[in-house]
């Protein structure tokens, strides 16, 4: 685990992607994507039935955001981050499209974590109850994709130092497990006075086009 913040330029490169652990704190820079429930929904549908993606994945890392509205002199509204298991389900399927980071907050599930290790990809945490700040270091923001979508649209923005931490590496290392672990918690999900642990999910991935187009209904019948 390193000391000192590593700097990282995006997009990521297979190698950097590889040298990352469980632990390392980072300062992002560059551009990467946003994406959050209903831009996955609909990445995914088009990926299931062959159809292009308005957008490429190859070596991108997305952030889990919708941000909102932009203030005056501010590139982007308040930007931290959404729980990430809401993604879980169609992460597998985009990691096999070539996305290699991932950006949010909250542990991931069993077949997320296998596939970051099979596609040699990275997840990274911010910290959340940050957003004010965390925006502070976006500089720039532009809707790419699915711009009815509103805060969910796919959007490309420019980071500079953007603080994060490693918190799933390629070779399995898990800091929602060895984090707590390390203070006496074995099991690393143990709740404290006050506090509830949401139990691990179970996911299986949505590859199936019938499946996926099944989920875009019903989250049109719930808009």
């Amino acid at each position: 685990m390193a000391t000192e913040p590593i700097r990282i330029q995006l997009p990521i490169t297979p190698d950097v992607a590889k040298s990352l652990r469980a632990g390392d704190s980072v300062l992002l820079n560059g551009s990467m994507l946003t994406a959050r429930d209903a831009a996955h929904i609909r990445l995914a549908a088009a990926a299931a039935v062959g159809e292009p993606l308005p957008v490429s994945l190859e070596g991108q890392t997305i952030y889990y955001l919708g941000p909102a509205p932009t203030k005056p002199g501010m590139a982007i509204g308040a930007a931290g981050p959404t729980s990430s298991y809401r993604m879980d389900r169609y992460t597998p399927l985009l990691l096999s499209l070539g996305l290699r980071g991932m950006l949010g907050k909250g542990d991931r599930s069993a077949p997320v974590i296998d596939a970051i290790r099979e596609w040699s990809a990275v997840y990274f945490a911010a910290v959340g109850g940050t957003a004010a700040l965390l925006a502070k270091h976006i500089t720039a923001s532009k809707v790419i994709a699915y711009e009815d979508l509103g805060p969910e649209a796919i959007r490309c923005i420019e980071v500079k130092n953007f603080p994060a931490f490693v918190a799933i590496d390629c070779v399995g290392g898990d800091l929602y497990k060895t984090g707590p672990a390390a203070y006496g918690i074995p099991d690393g999900r143990r709740p404290g006075p006050g506090t509830s642990v949401r139990p691990e999910p179970n996911i299986r991935p949505a590859k199936d086009s019938q499946d996926i187009l099944q989920n875009i209904k019903r989250s049109d019948e719930r808009a």
